[in-house]
């Protein structure tokens, strides 16, 4: 039986986008495949207790810091948490947001979602930037472990950080199963949805603008981006106005689950225009709910999706609005793609993310 600390010192709920989906979804699919090893999930104060699965081998240690306060998190991070490994007699930790203790008394397994600050340094703030360069690096130096959500993630690693092949391991994401059950009850409205933080590198201007297009010729249908108010919002609300799509385009910011599930019920299509990703999990849940999904054809998104989704260029003006036109109004396209997105879908589950994980934290285990 092993003692696993989990390093959630990073989580602000409703505040850092997909990894938060992350970190839930591998949790609760520990607990389901893992009744043996402890664990101890260290959390900060702006996360409740509810991100840790009421099972009898799994503890809270809730910390006395806060996220939103990136170089007070750091710091706790990097010098109270490696005492607590120390006095909990931890066997493993587990860092499932990037950064690492770079000094801890026991082996650790880090997972990066992406290398973004890597290969596109220009959608960072530049006083942001050394934070990434340093602790990003050195998390992987330090780990035992390093697991990334995707092949494109796990070559930048070897790339940029200079890894081993033995070092690095792909653990995909999975998807929640309540996404399979939309597909039965969808009822779609013209609407195109749109689930991505507000972040430059989503390319959501490419959308609008070729949106602002196809809606001359269809005035009915409407555009509704969930996500995180990122870096971008102000700009996209500007271009929005300027487009004079201002009834026409909503950015509701971060939506619970449950309403969420609400809108992939009854959005007539899905539509993710990214220029850069690690994994895409959006794209996977609209797949698994049966809506018919068209995205860009970076890696690793074209992978993933294979022939379940219409892919497109997203640097090409003309390919998104093509996009768009046809997954709104070609009938049969849309039919295939929704018959075969949950079964694209079904290859991505959370106990599978969780058997890899678990796995690599064992494996860790021996020198």
């Amino acid at each position: 039986m092993a003692r696993i600390g989990v390093n959630a010192l990073y989580l602000i709920p409703a505040g850092v986008g997909g990894t938060e989906i992350y970190l839930r979804g591998l949790l609760a699919a520990l607990a389901g495949i893992d009744p043996r090893n402890e664990y101890f999930v260290f959390t900060n104060r702006e996360t409740g207790p509810d991100l840790v699965p009421k099972r009898p081998n799994f503890t809270w240690a809730p910390q006395p810091v806060r996220a939103v306060s990136r170089p007070a998190r750091i710091l706790w991070e990097q010098t109270a948490l490696p005492l607590a490994a120390v006095r909990l007699r931890l066997d493993a930790m587990l860092n499932p947001g990037f950064t690492a203790p770079l000094f801890c008394p026991c082996p650790q397994v880090t997972v990066f979602h992406d290398l973004q600050h890597k290969r596109h340094p220009e959608y960072f703030r530049w006083f942001d930037l050394p934070f990434w360069e340093f602790f990003l690096y050195w998390s992987a130096q330090v780990s035992r472990l390093v697991l990334s959500d995707s092949e494109a993630t796990a070559a930048d690693l070897r790339r940029y950080f200079r890894l081993p092949e033995a070092k690095v391991r792909v653990v995909r994401l999975g998807v929640d199963s309540a996404f399979f059950e939309i597909a039965a009850r969808r009822r779609p409205e013209p609407f195109l949805l749109a689930v991505s933080t507000l972040h430059p590198h989503k390319n959501l201007d490419g959308l609008l603008k070729a949106f602002a297009e196809f809606r001359g010729e269809h005035p009915e249908f409407r555009l509704v981006v969930c996500g995180l108010h990122g870096f971008f919002t102000e700009a996209l609300q500007n271009l929005r106005q300027r487009l004079d799509l201002g009834d026409a385009v909503e950015f509701p910011g971060w939506v619970p689950r449950e309403d969420l599930h609400g809108l992939f019920a009854r959005a007539w299509a899905f539509i993710f225009p990214s220029l850069f990703e690690g994994f895409g999990l959006p794209v996977v849940e609209a797949l698994a709910a049966g809506v018919p999904t068209a995205c860009s054809n970076i890696e690793p998104l074209a992978s993933m999706a294979g022939g379940a989704a219409l892919q497109f260029d997203p640097c090409d003006h003309g390919a998104i609005l093509q996009a768009i036109e046809r997954i709104a109004t070609d009938p049969a396209l849309r039919q295939r793609l929704a018959d075969a997105g949950p079964r694209r879908a079904n290859e991505f589950s959370w106990n599978a993310t969780a058997e890899a994980t678990l796995e690599a934290l064992l494996t860790s285990l021996t020198p």
